[in-house]
């Protein structure tokens, strides 16, 4: 089983949905949705480049009427959302992209006050992406004081040749200058992203990137294997390199174990007791509030966004047209889960995390096991020793993590997948 087929972050992912017709009004999509533990996402369509890997809804560069009429976008988006939904309470917020600090200082304040029209932003967890370029000290200033308390920075490496064969032009000297000011802002959550399988790259090299990183002690590291992907600046590689990433990834896996941290996911790994600042939401059961034309938002029954594209002329047509909109007060594009598909969601969902699932709750919610719901799906890994079960909880072993993009994608139903194949990427 080849071990990097995609990555699983949501369940479907947005190549499943299609248009919903007739589109349904927010407030029917919501309606008996428990909304009192909500994750508000705010998503922003720019950067200052495109790395070659990246196959994110966003486009390079704006002009300042264009993010400025985006954000008027997004404030009748709120307004929608808020004549739909009945006092919802979020326990976490994020601001998204894109990159959302491509934005100047004062279109963030303006964000946040989009932001501020939800209750509890500005007191609940909030995080931000950035990159080096655009870290500055103004805009921290803003995120700082509107109450930030996490900050994602992709880096990728820390050796320049490297970042170029990425696609991702950067000089270290600019990298450090940006994390040094995010450090001397105290927010109490810094996470740094790199990415294992580049060109060029080799086990010394990736050991420099990882201890550079650490130099800063950050509470979050992301490990990232590279994609390469359709439409994408590195889309005409074709060499098969799994060997290379599974070497790399288990390096960077031991060497940030030995420094003290903790394994949450196969991505994922974290200083012990950063618990994401005390958020309560979980991610298999409580709902999401997306505002923007990337943004997806999810309820028990329906994830819903707009289209998605990641060709550049199509993104640029996405988003002129959001911006043009003036009835935001319906779903347009989704994924409809039959309770077939929430419990495979809950099942992907938990069981791509360290902790796993955990089989009571699971049968609190759906009156059933996971391990009778999915004794086909989940032979083969149990045959591989992949997977381990107790009378209570069902996780992955340590090779089944590192599996995960493999593991993921195979739990897909047969629906979502057919829907992913038959989605013509533009």
């Amino acid at each position: 089983m080849k071990p990097y087929q995609g990555y699983v972050y949501a369940y479907p992912h947005k190549t499943a949905y299609r248009p919903l017709n007739p589109a349904p009004s927010l407030r029917d999509v919501w309606a008996g949705e428990s909304i009192d533990s909500l994750f508000l996402y705010l998503h922003v369509p720019f950067c200052e480049m495109r790395c070659g890997f990246c196959n994110l809804f966003t486009r390079t560069g704006a002009p300042e009427e264009l993010t400025s009429a985006y954000l008027d976008a997004l404030d009748r988006q709120a307004t929608a959302v808020l004549d739909a939904l009945d006092a919802p309470v979020f326990a976490t917020a994020a601001f998204g992209g894109g990159t959302p600090t491509y934005l100047t200082a004062s279109e963030l304040e303006r964000l946040c006050d989009i932001a501020g029209r939800f209750q509890g932003f500005g007191s609940i967890p909030l995080g931000v992406e950035t990159s080096p370029a655009t870290a500055t000290t103004d805009r921290l200033t803003v995120l700082a004081e509107r109450g930030t308390t996490r900050i994602s920075i992709g880096v990728q490496s820390f050796l320049d040749d490297e970042a170029r064969a990425a696609v991702r032009p950067q000089k270290r000297a600019e990298v450090e200058a940006a994390l040094d000011r995010i450090r001397a802002m105290g927010f109490p959550t810094l996470n740094i992203d790199l990415i294992y399988g580049i060109d060029g790259q080799t086990p010394a090299t990736w050991l420099h990137s990882l201890d550079a990183a650490l130099t800063w002690r950050p509470e979050e590291i992301y490990l990232y294997p590279l994609y390469v992907r359709p439409l994408t600046g590195l889309g005409r590689r074709t060499q098969d390199w799994d060997d290379q990433r599974l070497t790399l990834y288990r390096i960077g896996r031991d060497h940030l174990l030995a420094e003290g941290y903790e394994q949450v996911s196969m991505r994922m790994f974290r200083l012990p007791g950063d618990t994401a600042n005390g958020t309560e939401y979980c991610c298999q059961t409580d709902g999401m509030v997306g505002l923007g034309c990337g943004a997806r938002s999810y309820t028990s029954r329906l994830h819903y966004s707009f289209e998605y594209a990641v060709g550049a002329s199509q993104v640029r047509s996405i988003i002129d047209s959001y911006v043009n909109e003036t009835d935001l007060t319906t779903a347009r594009v989704g994924f409809a889960l039959e309770e077939d598909e929430q419990r495979r969601r809950h099942l992907l969902q938990s069981l791509l995390q360290t902790t796993g699932l955990d089989r009571n709750t699971y049968s609190a919610r759906f009156g059933t096991d996971p391990l009778d719901d999915f004794t086909t799906a989940l032979a083969p890994f149990e045959a591989r020793d992949w997977l381990e079960a107790s009378d209570t909880i069902l996780r992955l072993t340590p090779e089944g993590l590192a599996y995960s993009d493999a593991i993921g994608p195979a739990l897909f139903s047969s629906r979502a997948q057919s829907l992913m194949d038959s989605y013509e990427a533009r």
